[in-house]
């Protein structure tokens, strides 16, 4: 009695020590996963929401090139005074120059219809007035005589002709935003106003992104999010500071970013490195009115506070699976008891049903969910008894069936044999006595029906020979589709003879089989023949292949479906027996089907045949990926 007791004690302990060990390893599971999955979520999230202040980022960029748009567009429309004789600058030069000071453009001006400067905002203009201007919008509206606006690439001479003081601002050629307008008269452009300024350290772009997208929020003393407008992959305008807390202007872009979106021409968002930080960034091409690739527009959201939020994430999914793990042991502790007792008895009832009793005694049945797991044994060990004798069954018929193909075997093997040599000369000397020119015509038809008769044995002994032996397979990979069409292709003439209808529909993607070519062709052929035999005129032959596993094992189901006369029940148990055959006498041996059947089980496959008199007959074949074991006479 005591040591029963401790052997309940120590499964008792056993059992709360896995749960231990199990609720330990769930609560990591659930830790890592749960932890990343938030994570990548967060990450998503930030994605999705860092592509759509990429967009915001553009409107707000282009709502810029919109307002110098509207504001000359409003200008232009101005009405005209009548012109100063001494003086060649228009009237609408005061309203040119309130524009100017209003929107704080770098550059402003208004040329005639073939693009000459009649009037420039700027202090050194007068020496450019009369001179062709030399600013890219004007040439684009001169070309297409309407409105230009959007991004452009001022030269250093450009930037001089403009106005000497934006030299200063850059080095060489950089980025600038700007519109023109054509002004018409009797539909001739009479003149060209434009205006813009330049994107080199510009701050009210990036500044109004951060302003409206990100709200300058900051964290841990850093901006959260950021904004930079790069000419190729040179930062020019940027809300990124350095670590002197200054602009990080004139700093580059990575060669990954650059090729993908200047290169490429398309978006890209990921995580990148921006100066020391981390960021969620997006970026985008900017294109100028040419539609050539120029810079790049980005905003980053700070990395950061998101890293924050996975740290803050697995610190919770932490502590909830801690405590969940010490109510477990509680919970185990308090119900590992009630639990051990019918677990008991099925522990037992196991043991006796692998000893071979399979009506074991379970104990009374539980009403908890124990009890249902207790039926659920008892249907199992009732199916397990069911399953032993079907097997059994199944065993004892397939070593029947191979004593009496083995017996049939050697029987055929030795008629064979003994028939063979006579039968060979009857028929040499059949043939050469047919050979004769002085027999009687009569005699001559008698020795050709003995001729033909004699070829019919042949046939008849061959076939005995393939029963009786089994020759060497031959495995190779072979495409199942192709190789039923071959054999189609074979006998599609015969059911055109016969008007029968023989389709083959073949599966796509099915797995490649090891198996011999010949031979299996030889079962396909052997299988076609005997539907077509038995499918009268106007009847269908269908062939399909599937994809099937059986018992975890990948290979492929072959239908052979027939609208025959199909087989009766009692012969079904006989069809794949040596020497029955359901043909007229004379039309076969009765040994198609068991080689066909031999070929079949030496692959590792299966054949079932289903049929019902008048409805037809279907063979079902199943071939496994490859040939299992290998066999004992298996070449490769």
């Amino acid at each position: 009695m005591l040591h029963y007791r401790e052997k309940i004690h120590s499964i008792r302990f056993k059992l709360i020590a896995s749960l231990i060990v199990v609720s330990l390893f769930v609560c990591l599971i659930s830790v890592l996963v749960g932890g990343n999955m938030l994570f990548r979520s967060v990450i998503n999230e930030a994605n999705r929401r860092i592509q759509q202040d990429l967009n915001v980022a553009r409107v707000i960029y282009d709502d810029r090139i919109n307002a110098i748009r509207l504001a000359l567009d409003i200008t232009g429309s101005i009405p005209e005074h009548e012109q100063d004789d001494s003086s060649n600058i228009l009237p609408t030069a005061k309203a040119i120059s309130q524009l100017a000071e209003q929107l704080q453009l770098d550059f402003l001006g208004m040329t005639d219809g073939s693009g000459h400067l009649l009037y420039q905002f700027s202090q050194d203009s007068n020496g450019n007035i009369g001179h062709k201007s030399k600013n890219p919008l004007i040439e684009n509206v001169i070309d297409n005589h309407q409105l230009i606006a959007g991004t452009i690439v001022l030269t250093k001479e450009q930037l001089l002709f403009e106005n000497s003081s934006l030299a200063t601002r850059a080095e060489s050629a950089t980025m600038a935003i700007g519109v023109a307008l054509p002004i018409f008269s009797d539909n001739t452009v009479t003149g060209i106003l434009y205006g813009g300024f330049l994107l080199n350290e510009d701050i009210s772009i990036v500044d109004k992104i951060g302003e409206t997208v990100f709200k300058n929020e900051r964290y841990k003393g850093r901006n959260v999010g950021t904004a930079t407008i790069f000419h190729n992959d040179v930062r020019i305008a940027t809300s990124v500071k350095d670590s002197l807390g200054e602009r990080a202007l004139g700093t580059l872009a990575s060669d990954e970013v650059t090729l993908h979106v200047l290169g490429e021409g398309e978006k890209w968002t990921d995580r990148a490195r921006v100066l020391s930080d981390w960021y969620i960034a997006a970026y985008e091409p900017i294109a100028d009115i040419f539609g050539q690739r120029v810079g790049m527009l980005y905003v980053g959201i700070l990395e950061a506070q998101y890293l924050d939020i996975r740290k803050k994430g697995f610190a919770l999914f932490a502590s909830i699976s801690l405590v969940g793990v010490l109510i477990a042991i509680i919970l185990g502790r308090l119900f590992t008891g009630r639990i051990m007792q019918p677990v008991t008895h099925l522990i037992r009832a196991s043991t006796e049903i692998s000893g071979g009793n399979f009506s074991p005694d379970i104990g009374p049945i539980s009403k908890d969910d124990i009890g249902q797991l207790q039926k659920k044994f008892l249907k199992m060990a009732e199916a397990l008894k069911e399953k032993e004798q079907r097997h059994k069954d199944e065993h004892e018929t397939r070593l029947l069936q191979s004593e009496k193909q083995a017996s049939v075997g050697k029987l055929a093997a030795g008629v064979a044999h003994e028939i063979n040599n006579p039968l060979t000369a009857v028929l040499t000397f059949t043939h050469l006595i047919l050979r004769r020119k002085d027999l009687p015509d009569e005699v001559l038809t008698d020795l050709e029906i003995v001729k033909t008769q004699t070829e019919r044995v042949r046939k008849i002994v061959k076939s005995l020979l393939d029963f009786s032996r089994q020759t060497v397979l031959k495995p190779e990979s072979t495409d199942i589709n192709s190789l039923i069409e071959d054999s189609v292709g074979l006998i599609k003439n015969q059911a055109l003879i016969k008007d029968v209808n023989l389709s083959f529909q073949g599966k796509d993607n099915l797995p490649t089989l090891t198996l011999d070519r010949n031979q299996f062709q030889s079962v396909l052929i052997n299988m076609i023949i005997n539907a077509l035999d038995a499918t009268p005129a106007g009847g269908f032959i269908d062939i399909q292949t599937l994809n099937v596993d059986q018992e975890g094992e990948a290979g492929v189901e072959i239908k052979i479906s027939d609208s025959g006369t199909g087989i009766s029940e009692e012969d079904l148990d006989q069809l794949f027996d040596p020497f029955f055959t359901t043909k007229e006498v004379g039309k076969g041996t009765g040994l198609g089907l068991a080689v066909t059947a031999g070929i079949i089980e030496r692959h590792g496959g299966t054949i079932k045949v289903w049929s019902q008199t008048g409805e037809g007959t279907i063979f079902t074949i199943w071939m496994p990926r490859r040939v299992n074991g290998p066999p004992a006479d298996y070449q490769t």
